[in-house]
């Protein structure tokens, strides 16, 4: 992490009762088993930038992979007080997370923005992000890769608690990748 610098952020006093507080949901590391039943090919060198307690970036590590983990809130793994949004150095390697529901499209574009040609963007986010006239626009620019379509609910814990919530989801996740530099249509695979 030589040149790579964060920047911190001050608290929030931002609450939404509708939604954890952070808009805080965890994801549960079988995704990435998922993703790579798939096909994904990661770089070596990922970024972690919504990391939590570090359910995703600890399954990388035992994988193999460089991670570099942060949050915007210091949750006891990686480096807390980083705002993702506010980032502006290049990363070399590829961005993976399960963004805040509520900044799906932010953390989209914003990593895009930081990573080399060829790199690559994976988000973990609701089926549903493939809606929107916003969103068409980024859709448009057609970096969009592939969308692996989980076949069975997974779900994400309200403050990372897995062993309080059922295993099941009313809710249809996918993992989004994006490609910087790639120009076509995506594909569609399905997982699990």
């Amino acid at each position: 992490m030589a040149d790579f610098q964060f920047r911190g952020v001050g608290a929030s006093n931002h609450t939404d009762k509708e939604r954890v507080k952070h808009d805080y949901y965890a994801t549960n590391p079988a995704a990435i088993d998922y993703l790579l039943s798939g096909g994904a090919k990661l770089s070596h060198n990922l970024w972690e930038c919504a990391c939590g307690e570090g359910h995703l970036s600890k399954k990388l590590e035992s994988l193999g992979y460089s991670v570099i983990s942060t949050d915007i809130i210091d949750r006891g793994y990686g480096i807390g007080g980083v705002d993702f949004l506010k980032q502006d150095e290049v990363f070399d390697g590829d961005i993976i997370t399960n963004p805040p529901f509520n900044q799906g499209l932010e953390f989209v574009q914003h990593a895009l923005s930081l990573v080399n040609n060829g790199n690559k963007v994976f988000m973990f986010l609701k089926l549903r992000f493939l809606e929107g006239q916003k969103r068409r626009e980024l859709f448009d620019t057609k970096q969009l890769r592939c969308v692996y379509v989980s076949t069975k609910r997974m779900s994400c814990a309200n403050n990372g608690e897995f062993g309080k919530y059922k295993a099941s989801s009313a809710i249809a996740y996918a993992w989004f990748e994006f490609e910087k530099g790639y120009s076509g249509d995506p594909i569609i695979k399905w997982i699990n």
